[in-house]
């Protein structure tokens, strides 16, 4: 499994643009994608300007696949409504460490 952790500081004058892009995006990541997950999109208590995405996939295959989807496009579209680059952490999963807590509800 990939597990990733992205933080995203984005211009406030294109926060609309954006959070109605992420959220096409994070929704069909897990409505439409079989190996999609998890994809939470969390907002910075301390700095509203600053949001996480948390992801999870089965393999890379599957990440591959998620960035061909139409809501991923969607989301590229807006991308310039960030501020500067992102910072994306790849990490492994431990707990809940059975699988099929992560595929739960998947086909």
């Amino acid at each position: 499994m990939i597990a990733m952790w992205v933080k995203a500081r984005i211009k406030p004058e294109q926060r609309k643009r954006f959070l109605e892009a992420i959220e096409i995006d994070a929704l069909g990541s897990e409505r439409d994608e079989a190996a999609c997950y998890r994809f939470n999109v969390l907002q910075d208590e301390q700095d509203p300007n600053v949001y996480y995405f948390f992801e999870v996939y089965k393999d890379q295959a599957a990440l591959e696949a998620h960035r061909t989807m139409p809501h991923y496009a969607t989301w590229r579209a807006a991308a310039d409504s960030i501020d500067g680059a992102t910072q994306a952490t790849r990490c492994s999963t431990v707990f809940p460490s059975a699988a099929e807590y992560w595929t739960k509800g998947k086909r």
